[in-house]
């Protein structure tokens, strides 16, 4: 027993609180105070023989008792820095965590030593409580469980009967089924993700007229992503739209022309203007057809509010092919480059995803057949074969077949030709009115253009063009341990993110990356027209020399003696007027 323990004997009641650190006064041994105050240890006592010479494991180090004292007052300035985080010392620490050992002697102190260390930090940053309710901090997952909320919830009114006409036909596509199916590549988003976006693409079926609906993909973004559905009205939803964006601009034309008029009667004496014409402006192809043939809405985040994207119109496409931007998540941000983009990233969005699908979107060969009527069209020359429709008779070959050989799959999704359209349209081409009012100009028009014509739809996809020594398309099986339940994967080269499956009757088209076209060489945008030349000088605006002194003072001088002249002749006229007068 030690002595400081006898029966009777309180310490807390008669020795004074001290603190744990002075016991080590500077020039005493800590163990001949450790004698002190508890006494010699006996055989049995785990601190027997520590005091001895040879014993204490500073002898054989730091035999020097003043060397000693020295590495202590370090090894206590060690401990007295401060952190630069939170401004603590580690010395204080332990004096305050032996405190809190010592006032409240838990059970099995060792076992629970973090836990206090931790009581004690938090002790030392608690706040302040100077309002009446504490302000809890929402965390970025509780904020992101509330946008989505609204996914999990039902309207008011849904029961047994909207659940019988959901097991119907329904355009709702089924997203979980075509992950798993790209799961087996290792390709696609969390089951999570995709689940979210399952009901966020529910939600947008449910407000809008949609035919049919498809997860196009995700594109990546700097600052945030793009979420992007493929959809189809209805026959008639559409067409009400573009006719009142017709009227509009008919209108602004008709006003346009009101000025015009009013301008010309005003300004009657105007300087000669410029006979320089610019080129026509190619019109965007109509909703429901090419580029336009599908209308996309995108959100950044299952939740938020899904926003359609405008029709892309030629020269937004031209454009999109020359430049290379990132995304930034935001659809009215500025689209900076050169040549100057026509829109903001909403547009420049639109023009990448048309180019994406009309290069990536494929299908297995014989899935999707040309109309009977389309066929009889093209055989008596008429514009070519521009849509398709499913083959109801169509016979799935193997995986094997599919992946062996490229010419199994073809594209299902017209091309776009370099004019920003996929049927090619003249804008030289006029009306019978306009060439009866323009005959006369016929001699300035230029030469006609010639008529792009691009690959046919459903073209096989062994007559895509590689990239240099790079295929255009890699296809390889999801597994090769167990091949008859494999499934058909291709990955575009051209467009890297762009991934197809195929297995039976089943097949899709996803994309998942930043929306740029793979370049073997980095981008060097495009120059600057050079400068324009001078205008050619001639005698007609060649301009004269200023005159000399002597030339100005003999011009003077001819000039007053022609006043003079005219002057004196003046007189000799009102003096024969005064003649004459006389005599009458």
């Amino acid at each position: 027993m030690y002595q400081s323990d006898a029966v009777g004997f309180d310490p807390y009641q008669t020795q004074e609180p001290k603190s744990a650190y002075q016991t080590y006064a500077v020039g005493r041994d800590p163990y001949q105070a450790s004698e002190r105050a508890h006494g010699p240890y006996q055989p049995h006592e785990p601190g027997y023989g520590l005091h001895q010479p040879g014993h204490s494991p500073y002898d054989d180090q730091i035999p020097d008792p003043k060397s000693r004292m020295l590495a202590i007052q370090n090894a206590k300035a060690y401990l007295l820095k401060s952190s630069t985080t939170s401004g603590l010392n580690l010395y204080d620490h332990l004096a305050n965590m032996l405190t809190k050992i010592l006032d409240e002697q838990p059970t099995n102190a060792v076992d629970i030593i973090e836990n206090i260390s931790k009581d004690v930090k938090w002790a030392q940053f608690q706040k302040k409580m100077d309002t009446l309710r504490d302000e809890h901090k929402i965390l970025p997952a509780f904020e992101a469980a509330e946008k989505r909320k609204a996914l999990f919830l039902k309207a008011n009114g849904e029961g047994d009967e909207e659940l019988e006409e959901e097991i119907g036909e329904t355009p709702l596509p089924n997203v979980m089924e075509t992950a798993f199916y790209f799961e087996q590549a290792g390709i696609g988003l969390s089951k999570d993700e995709s689940y979210h976006i399952f009901l966020a693409l529910k939600k947008l079926v449910s407000v809008q007229p949609i035919q049919t609906c498809r997860f196009w993909g995700k594109i990546l973004g700097l600052e945030m992503n793009y979420i992007i559905a493929e959809v189809q009205y209805h026959e008639g939803e559409e067409e009400e739209e573009t006719e009142e964006e017709e009227v509009v601009e008919e209108g602004g034309k008709r006003r346009g022309d009101v000025e015009d008029e009013d301008e010309e009667t005003e300004k009657e004496d105007e300087p000669p203007k410029s006979t320089y014409k610019p080129p026509p402006v190619i019109p965007k192809e109509e909703n429901g057809t090419g580029a336009n043939k599908y209308v996309y809405f995108v959100c950044n985040e299952p939740g938020k509010p899904w926003v359609k994207l405008p029709p892309v119109t030629p020269a937004q496409i031209v454009c999109a092919r020359k430049i290379k931007k990132f995304f930034t998540g935001r659809l009215d941000a500025p689209v900076v480059s050169f040549p100057p983009f026509p829109g903001n990233e909403a547009n420049y969005l639109r023009a990448q995803i048309a180019r994406i699908s009309a290069g990536t979107h494929i299908s297995p060969i014989g899935f999707y057949q040309f109309a009977e009527e389309e066929g009889d069209e093209e055989e008596e020359g008429g514009a070519g074969r521009d849509t398709c429709e499913e083959n109801p008779d169509f016979q799935p070959l193997s995986v094997v077949e599919m992946v062996d050989s490229l010419s199994t799959w073809v594209h299902h999704v017209q091309n776009i030709l370099k004019q920003g359209r996929c049927v090619w349209f003249n804008p030289f081409q006029k009306s019978e009115e306009e060439e009866e009012d323009e005959e006369e100009e016929k001699a300035e028009e230029p030469d006609e253009l010639q008529q792009e014509i691009g690959p046919p739809l459903l073209t096989p996809l062994s007559e895509d063009e590689g990239i240099q020594n790079i295929p255009a398309w890699t296809a390889q099986p999801s597994t090769n341990l167990i091949p008859q339940y494999a499934v058909a994967i291709l990955q575009s080269n051209r467009w890297p993110g762009a991934y197809a499956f195929a297995s039976g009757k089943k097949f899709d088209n996803i994309y998942f990356g930043w929306g740029h076209k793979y370049s073997p060489e980095n981008h060097s945008p495009a120059l600057p027209p050079p400068v324009q030349a001078e205008y050619p000088s001639g005698p007609e605006i060649t301009e004269t020399r200023d005159p000399t002194l002597e030339e100005e003072l003999a011009f003077k001088a001819a000039k007053e003696e022609a006043l003079a002249a005219a002057e004196e002749e003046d007189d000799e006229e009102d003096v024969e007027d005064d003649e004459e007068e006389d005599d009458d």
